[in-house]
């Protein structure tokens, strides 16, 4: 077995594992009971950072909670949203530390706000790239190169997506500790529910940059 292979297998295992262990926290904490509902936490928490031009919204879906910088809009999962639970709190508020970190200037939040008209344009285009330069290899390796080098963008931004995400459940954990939604128990499920929230993205970043590897070394092999 070619080690390519190994880390995809690998990363497949993990992913399954985090997956798995992040659905079961969830569960578990969707048991513990707060006595407001993850829109009023995430109004709370704008309103007392001084932040009151962002509107909370429900958005259908599990966990599609995002905050959008362009519209200021904080979108909440029916769940997230109407939910008077600690992985409702714990959510809502991970996505209110996007907002204050777009607030404060959080540099990585800008990286990754600018490169996102790169990465859309990357991400729509790569596959029909990469399979241009597999056929047209023989008379032009240029194409296939250039897929490369665009699913490489896909590659960063997922790695700079990383910081992001784990300064803002940080962000979450120390306001609802502060705020008292949390106490000394329930802080600690709070951080375990984003911690492995945040795993999913170290695996996608994982399985993006073993993916790159992979087509370097198709490309490498030509």
């Amino acid at each position: 077995m070619e080690p390519i292979w190994a880390i995809f297998i690998l990363v497949m295992i993990a992913s399954f594992i985090v997956q798995t262990t992040l659905k079961s926290r969830l569960d578990r904490y969707s048991r513990v009971q707060t006595n407001i509902t993850g829109a009023q936490i995430a109004r709370m928490m704008l309103e007392e950072n001084g932040i009151h031009d962002v509107t909370i919204t429900c958005v259908s879906g599990t966990l599609t909670d995002h905050y959008n910088p362009q519209t200021h809009t904080v979108n909440l999962s029916e769940d997230i949203y109407n939910g008077n639970n600690l992985a409702a709190a714990a959510i809502a508020a991970h996505e209110c530390g996007h907002v204050l970190q777009h607030a404060s200037g959080y540099a990585p939040l800008k990286l990754r706000t600018a490169a996102v008209p790169l990465v859309n344009f990357a991400g729509k285009s790569v596959q029909w790239v990469l399979l241009l330069g597999v056929i047209l290899w023989q008379f032009t390796p240029v194409m296939l190169w250039l897929g490369i080098a665009l699913f490489a963008v896909t590659t960063a931004f997922s790695f700079i997506t990383l910081p992001v995400e784990v300064n803002a459940s940080q962000r979450a954990v120390a306001w609802l500790n502060t705020a008292n939604i949390t106490d000394s128990t329930t802080t600690a499920y709070a951080h375990d529910a984003l911690r492995w929230a945040a795993y999913t993205y170290v695996i996608a970043a994982l399985g993006s940059l073993a993916t790159l590897l992979y087509y370097i070394s198709i490309a490498r092999r030509r």
